[in-house]
């Protein structure tokens, strides 16, 4: 498991299948929402909505991304 061999016994490794485009759309997320924190902080309150809205997108299909993953890969690992 990592540091300690100890624990390793008690948790049983599970194969986990990885999306590479979940971390991109958090990483998207996490843009489109300081870019909105940051219009909003200079007045532009029209774009922050827009850019809040994009988020509530982006937000949305990351995590479809990741039960679409888990539904296709299921308990086949």
């Amino acid at each position: 498991m990592g540091a300690n061999p100890e624990l390793a016994g008690l948790f049983p490794e599970k194969k986990r299948a990885r999306n590479p485009f979940v971390p991109v759309g958090a990483l998207i997320t996490a843009g489109v929402l300081t870019a909105g924190l940051i219009s909003f902080k200079k007045g532009n309150s029209q774009m922050g909505q827009i850019l809040m809205r994009a988020r509530v997108v982006a937000q949305g299909a990351t995590v479809a991304l990741m039960v679409g993953t888990a539904a296709y890969y299921g308990d086949t690992f």
